[in-house]
Order: C-alpha cells, then structure tokens, then sequence
C-alpha cells in the first residue's frame, strides 16, 4: 500500500487535511486528520503533500486527439501524455476523423490505438450519420461506448446529420446519450455569404461570432431540446455558448435530468473581445461569444443549469491556425491547462474549488455512468492529481505547452495554480512517465 498525507482534500464538501491510501490501483482508504504511526509503517511508498491540494482526476468528456488520419496535427499517445500533466486522468474522445469513427470496426482500431499508447484512461463516441442508424441502434456496446456524437452543424464536414426523418430516427431509437454539436448548419451558409459579399476573401476572425451566430445555436438547440422531449431522448448539448440557450435547460439534480449541457473552458474564459489579441487562436465552434454570454455561462455553471465543463480540446498546427480566417481550421488545444484555468476562475470568485471538483471529475461520471472514477473514495479507481498553490503566480507560454503542436491560447496567461503530479489507477504518470501506461478503457453503466 502507499499514502499520500497531509494533503488538502475536499470531504462531504468542506475542505480538510488528511491523506489518501492506495492499494494496487485503487483508493483503500480516505480521511481526514493525521494518519497514525502503524499505517505510515505499513504502507511502501509515502509521500508527504505539503499541504497541497489532492483532487480526483479530471474527466475531459470532450476531446479531439487526431488519431486516425490527422496526426500530423496530435496523436492519442502524444495528447495523452499532455493532459495528464494538466490532471486529466481520462478522457471521451470525439469521432471526426479520417476515416470517421461511424462504425464498430473503426471504435475497436481506435481502442487498439489507445491501448498501445494512452497514457490517461480513454473511450470514444461513435458518429452518427445518415446511413449508419441500424448499426447504432443494434451493433454498438454502450457499456463501452459513452454516446452518438451529432453534429447539427458542419463543424468539421462530412457528417452533417440535418435531414428531419433522419433526426427523429436517430433521437427515438438509439438506446444512449445523443450529444449534439448544436448550430443551424444554413444560417452559418447565409452568414458566411453575408461576409464575404462585404469582405471578399479577406473576412476578419472578428466576424467568427456573427458568421456562427446567437440566434444560429439558439434555434438549433431549440430544436434539439424540442425533438428530445417529444421523443424521450437522452440529450446531451455540447459546448453551450450563448446565455440566451440557457433558458432550454434546467437546474437540479444530475440522476432525474434527461436533458444536459456542458460549457467548455475555452468559452468560460475568452470572449469577443479577445479577438483582436488573439486571432484564430481562439477561432473555435461554436464561436466565442460576448462578454455577457461568457459570464452568463460562468454562472450556469455554478447554478446547474450548465452539467459539466470540458474543452473541446483539438489541436491544430500553428501554421495552419496561421492562415487566414477562411482556411484557418476551428479548435485549440487546452486540455493540458483545463484544471488551472478553472482553478484560476475560482480564486477570482466565480465558483468554488468544490464547484470545480464536481463539474470537472464527479458530474462527468456520473452524468456518462463512468464506473469508479471521478471521486475520493474507497474503492474508486486512484485517479488522482495533486495542485500546488502558486501565491505569486507563473505565465504560461508556449514553452509550457507538451502537445505536439506546441502553442496555446492561454499564452501570456497568468495562473496561480500548478499540477504537480498525476496518478492513473495508483501508478503515478507525471512528471514521471513509466514505461508501461496504466490506463484503461472506461466502462459506462447503462
């Protein structure tokens, strides 16, 4: 057995000393106060935390590692061993990309991929399209995989899902969580036609917001909530960006809700303003919005109207994110520095540490059923990260950044916290890596 001791640990929602046991890959035991000389002598490996803050692992619901088809941007190996170094323990990774994942032979070469080099616990949405319904209503195991991935809008192309009959099919019988990326594929069409009749080809990154706009994601949330209580749908809306959306969902307790959303990193901390600074480094979709939405997200969060927050983590070269605005390609990476910005958004009294906690690690387990993760208690997985406190604060850049494409648009960010280490089932992963990854594939309770 090992013990980490005299840490800071959330219990029963107070924040108290105490230490965390861990017996092969799980948590033997959590308490608070001081463990007693015998248990210090029967445990191998003990570890003093300073004072240090020792959490459950983050759960990143929402992340794009390239792999298969696009590594030339990441790979789940090299993604893997980023996140990590930022607390995330596991991770749902999204199905757009080449070949797309929409069938059961491309989940099983994705599992065979991770299982060769993820460093963090992995599991992959399966993609819906207009031809694969029978597939994934009879064919997919939702004990391993989370959900049906819909894009309403044609974020990354290719498998756009916008015709009526196929919607209501696929929001009637498929037996999981349907989680949508939610904008309205032909106001985009007509707002793209707008700007280039008054830009030409030289259409600013500012004008992302109004191209992707409000009343785009409004009406197709709209939509997707509206065809989800009519049919009994398990809806899940993805990157929520807009404070008018949030009139479409509910707060209240995760196990009655059959209808959810999530807010991403990115969008509870950039907003419209930073377009000038930062240009398409933080071009994304659904865009960055206004100040107003920014900070009405901010408080979803804290309300329960938002359920989760993710990051939509999907990194791009800088040479291409360098390109102009029209062939500059949406998403940046932020999983590495997800806990901290959060972290950060606390010390400024936007929620509280124990709000981070469960929005980020027990909300994710427990809205996808992910068995014996997200928590500190006996008999869960040891997922575990510790934080140290950074009264004087530290900058990010660039050089921080462990992801292959080696920017972020956190650069020049001030923080005040700092990952110090990273467990994945009692096996410590940063900033150690060991020569055998100690990840799992997730399982979902259904």
């Amino acid at each position: 057995m090992n013990i980490i001791y005299n840490a800071r640990l959330v219990l029963d929602g107070r924040v108290q000393t105490g230490h965390v046991v861990i017996s092969e890959d799980k948590i033997q035991d959590v308490a608070a106060g001081t463990p007693d000389g015998h248990l210090l002598d029967v445990c191998g490996d003990r570890m003093d935390a300073g004072g240090a803050w020792l959490l459950p692992g983050v759960i990143d619901t929402h992340v794009h590692f390239r792999e298969p088809g696009l590594t030339h941007k990441a790979t789940i190996a090299g993604e893997s061993r980023a996140v990590v170094a930022g607390g995330v323990t596991s991770y749902i990774d999204m199905p757009n990309v080449v070949p797309p994942t929409v069938s059961v032979q491309a989940l099983e070469d994705k599992w065979a991929r991770a299982e060769r080099g993820s460093m963090a616990n992995y599991s992959f949405y399966v993609g819906a399209t207009a031809g694969n319904i029978d597939m994934l209503v009879h064919d997919v195991d939702y004990s391993r995989v989370p959900g049906v991935k819909v894009f309403l809008g044609s974020s990354t192309g290719g498998m756009l899902v916008d015709d009526e009959g196929v919607l209501r099919r696929l929001f009637a019988q498929v037996p999981a969580i349907i989680a949508v990326h939610s904008e309205d594929e032909m106001m985009i069409r007509q707002g793209m036609e707008r700007a280039r009749a008054r830009h030409g080809e030289d259409v600013p990154v500012t004008c992302h917001p109004v191209i992707r706009s409000e009343e785009a994601c409004y009406r197709s949330t709209r939509r997707a909530v509206e065809l989800a209580r009519e049919l009994g749908t398990r809806l899940h809306v993805l990157h929520v960006t807009t404070a008018r959306e949030l009139d479409l969902f509910t707060a209240g307790d995760l196990a009655g809700k059959r209808i959810t959303a999530e807010a991403c990193v990115g969008h509870l901390w950039f907003c419209d303003q930073d377009y000038e600074r930062l240009g398409n480094r933080i071009k994304v979709n659904p865009a960055i919005k206004t100040v107003a939405d920014r900070d009405a997200l901010r408080r979803a969060v804290v309300s329960g109207l938002i359920d989760l927050v993710s990051t939509d983590h999907a990194p791009h070269t800088l040479a291409e994110k360098s390109q102009k605005y029209l062939k500059s390609p949406s998403g940046m990476p932020l999983a590495q520095f997800s806990l901290v910005t959060m972290l950060e958004l606390a010390r400024e009294g936007w929620l509280t540490i124990q709000q981070v906690i469960e929005k980020m690690c027990q909300a994710p387990a427990r809205l996808f059923g992910i068995t014996g993760r997200g928590f500190l208690r006996k008999g869960c997985q040891a997922d575990l990260v510790l934080v140290e406190d950074v009264p004087q604060g530290y900058t990010l850049t660039d050089g921080d950044v462990l992801s292959d494409c080696g920017w972020t648009p956190l650069d020049g960010a001030v923080m005040h916290h700092r990952v110090a280490r990273t467990w994945v089932n009692g096996v410590e992963v940063y900033p150690h890596a060991p020569v055998v990854s100690p990840a799992q594939a997730l399982r979902f309770d259904r």
